[in-house]
C-alpha cells in the first residue's frame, strides 16, 4: 500500500507539472505496443511505428523507452522505429537474472526478429550503449549503423580510470541494503544522478523526473535497476573478448560537451574501425532532455548518410 501511494503521488506530481507547461516524455501515440518473449527469460515491452529502414532505440538508466520521444517522432517520418524497454525497466518484466549486456543483447535480437526484421541501425544512450555494443559485437552483420551516446563501455579503456571517479558512485551502489535505503526515496536517489550529470540544472524537468521515478518505484524496479550495475564485472570480461574483433560498421560517437564530450569517440575507437565523432555543445549527459533538437539532427544526418549510400 505504501509503495502504491508513492507511485500515485509521483503521477499526481507529474500532472501538476504539466499544468505549468511541463509534460512527461512519451513516444508518438500512433506507435503500436506489444510484449515479446525473449528466450533468455524476459518479457520485453516494445513500441514501434513509422515506415522505412528499421532503427532500434536503446534507452539508458534513470530513464525508459519514453526518453526517445523527440527522436522517435522525427525518425518515424521515414524510418520504422523500434523502441523497447530494457529488461527490468519500464513495462518489461523484472526477472531475477540476465542483466549482463550479452543477455540483454539477445533480448533485443528477439525483439527485432519477432517483429519480422533482420538488419537494422541501432541508436543507444547510457547503459543502452553497453547493450548496443554487445549487440553489434554479437550480430555484426545485422547492424547497418551504430550510434552511441555519452557513456563508457565496461572493460574498454579508460574504464579503470572512470571507475576511480567519485562521480560514478552509483556504479557500486546496489544490493539489498541499497534497495532498503532507497525504498520510498527513489526521487532523492535519482535527483542525485540527474543533477550530477546534467549541464542544465532545470533538465530533466520536474514532470520528466516524476515520470521516470514512478516507473522505477514499481515493485522490483529498483532491484532490477541496480542489477544493471551489478553485471558490470561480467560485462567487462565479455567486452575484453568482443574487443579482439573490431566493429566495421559506421559508428557515431556522441558526447555532451559538459559530460563525455570527445571521450565517447576515444572509447569507441578501441572497439571499432570507422568512428565519427560529435559533441553536443552546452549539453551534459541527458542529451534528449537537454539538447533534443541538436541531438536529433546529428542522428538523422548520420542515418541518412547510410540510406544515401544504400541507394547508390
Amino acid at each position: 500500500m505504501v509503495r502504491y501511494i508513492l507511485v500515485l503521488s509521483a503521477i499526481l506530481l507529474s500532472a501538476a507539472a504539466a499544468a505549468f507547461g511541463q509534460s512527461p516524455p512519451s513516444l508518438p501515440t500512433t506507435f503500436r505496443a506489444t510484449t515479446i518473449h525473449s528466450p533468455e527469460g524476459a518479457e520485453i515491452f516494445v513500441r514501434s511505428g513509422g515506415k522505412g529502414p528499421v532503427v532500434v532505440l536503446v534507452h539508458g538508466y534513470a530513464e525508459n523507452s519514453d526518453s526517445w520521444g523527440p527522436l522517435a517522432a522525427d525518425l518515424m517520418k521515414d524510418h520504422t522505429v523500434v523502441v523497447p524497454d530494457l529488461r527490468g525497466i519500464g513495462r518489461s518484466s523484472k526477472p531475477e537474472t540476465g542483466y549482463d549486456k550479452k543477455t540483454q543483447a539477445k533480448d533485443i535480437r528477439a525483439v527485432v526478429t519477432t517483429l519480422g526484421y533482420d538488419r537494422t541501425s541501432v541508436v543507444a544512450h547510457d547503459i543502452g550503449n553497453m547493450v548496443a555494443y554487445a549487440y553489434a559485437a554479437m550480430y555484426p552483420d545485422k547492424v547497418e549503423r551504430l550510434v552511441v551516446m555519452d557513456a563508457p563501455i565496461p572493460g574498454i579503456d579508460p574504464w579503470s580510470e572512470i571507475l576511480q571517479s567519485p562521480g560514478v558512485w552509483h556504479f557500486n551502489f546496489h544490493g539489498p541494503d541499497a534497495e532498503r535505503l532507497v525504498a520510498g526515496r527513489e526521487r532523492i536517489y535519482f535527483d542525485r544522478i540527474w543533477n550530477d550529470f546534467t549541464g542544465d540544472p532545470g533538465k530533466p524537468d520536474e514532470a520528466t523526473r516524476n515520470f521516470f521515478t514512478a516507473t522505477y518505484a514499481q515493485p522490483g524496479g529498483m532491484r532490477a535497476g541496480f542489477a544493471q550495475f551489478t553485471a558490470f564485472s561480467q560485462d567487462a570480461k565479455d567486452n575484453k573478448i568482443f574487443e579482439q574483433t573490431k566493429l566495421i560498421m559506421p559508428v557515431l560517437a556522441v558526447g555532451g560537451e559538459k559530460s563525455f564530450g570527445s571521450l565517447q569517440a576515444v572509447i569507441m575507437r578501441h572497439v571499432a574501425t570507422n568512428v565519427q565523432e560529435a559533441v553536443v555543445k552546452g549539453s551534459g549527459h541527458w542529451l534528449m532532455e537537454e539538447r533534443p533538437a541538436e541531438t536529433v539532427a546529428l542522428i538523422r544526418s548520420f542515418l541518412e548518410a547510410g540510406s544515401q549510400k544504400s541507394a547508390q
